[in-house]
């Protein structure tokens, strides 16, 4: 697989500077977000990170993780690959995990993919190494069900040499994907991904139907104390969205999350045309983690529920 064109990276870089102005590629609208139809606005699914303390404690395990989101009212989890590291390639472990969900009636939708290399890491030879270090979660999620992987856009370097090399990665990734019928999604997760913009044209370049990316309320740090405005940053990332991750972090009295206005970021996402699974994830300390939950279940289903009968905010 040869490195990105030079042609793609200078569109890219010229994306970046006048992304506002862009339409919602077609195939953003065709692949992993579902159209609205009869049903509610969105679905809810159960980010696995929402229970780490639980997981990294031994108190639950990652078989046990459909019946619990099941428990706490959610419709679909969404895993993390830390909690079955080695399992990838597991048959029967797959099977069993498999048969769970279909015994609690929960969908699997990705399987948020850590520690796998850099995909846009300045070595070539590193950077195809992480690529098929993706491999074997492409092959778990296409065996639960699931449709996409969410991985990570890290790299190194000058910021427009970064979005060169996260794209080539990608790229590479997303052709496999494709022969899976899976999509490589992208978090805003750190380092440049925090930055809106930078991730956008970063999908500009990989320009690929396959790769998207995963909206979080909440990840916007761009380090050394600098913060990208999670509003705007989730605008900017919405057209390429396959799924979307509502990040909590602390409540008040009232029931609404303390630092993100979620009834403004839940207007973008639907104003942005995405009708898909809307992922809870809880990483607050304190309540403990299924109260965290619970509370951030309540708020969404609230806000559906007046957006149902009221419409979109203005």
């Amino acid at each position: 697989m040869t490195q990105i064109s030079r042609r793609r990276f200078l569109r890219g870089i010229g994306a970046s500077l006048a992304l506002p102005l862009l339409p919602r590629p077609v195939w953003a609208r065709t692949l992993g977000a579902k159209p609205q139809d009869s049903g509610p606005l969105f679905r809810l699914s159960l980010a696995e990170w929402s229970l780490h303390k639980t997981l990294f404690g031994g108190k639950m395990t990652n078989l046990e993780f459909p019946a619990a989101a099941r428990r706490l009212g959610f419709e679909g989890v969404e895993y993390v690959n830390a909690f079955f590291k080695d399992k990838a390639k597991d048959r029967g472990y797959l099977s069993e995990l498999k048969r769970r969900c279909d015994d609690a009636g929960v969908e699997s939708v990705l399987i948020m993919c850590d520690g796998e290399g850099w995909l846009g890491d300045p070595e070539e030879a590193k950077r195809k190494q992480a690529v098929e270090n993706h491999h074997k979660w492409l092959h778990a999620a296409k065996f639960l069900g699931c449709h996409s992987i969410r991985v990570n856009a890290q790299s190194k370097g000058a910021r427009e040499e970064q979005m060169r090399l996260a794209a080539d990665g990608l790229h590479q990734l997303c052709e496999v994907g494709e022969e899976y019928g899976l999509n490589v999604i992208v978090e805003n997760h750190g380092g440049h991904s925090s930055d809106g913009s930078w991730l956008a044209a970063v999908m500009e370049m990989v320009d690929h139907p396959r790769c998207g990316t995963l909206p979080d309320f909440g990840n916007f740090h761009l380090g050394d104390g600098k913060w990208y405005d999670k509003y705007q940053g989730v605008e900017e990332l919405m057209p390429y969205a396959k799924a979307v991750s509502a990040k909590s972090n602390r409540f008040g009295p009232a029931g609404n999350e303390s630092q993100i206005d979620y009834r403004r970021m839940l207007g973008i996402v639907l104003k942005a045309g995405y009708h898909g699974f809307v992922g809870v994830e809880w990483e607050g300390g304190e309540p403990e983690e299924e109260q965290g939950i619970i509370l951030t279940r309540d708020l969404l289903l609230r806000l559906r529920e007046e957006f149902t009968l009221y419409g979109l905010p203005q």
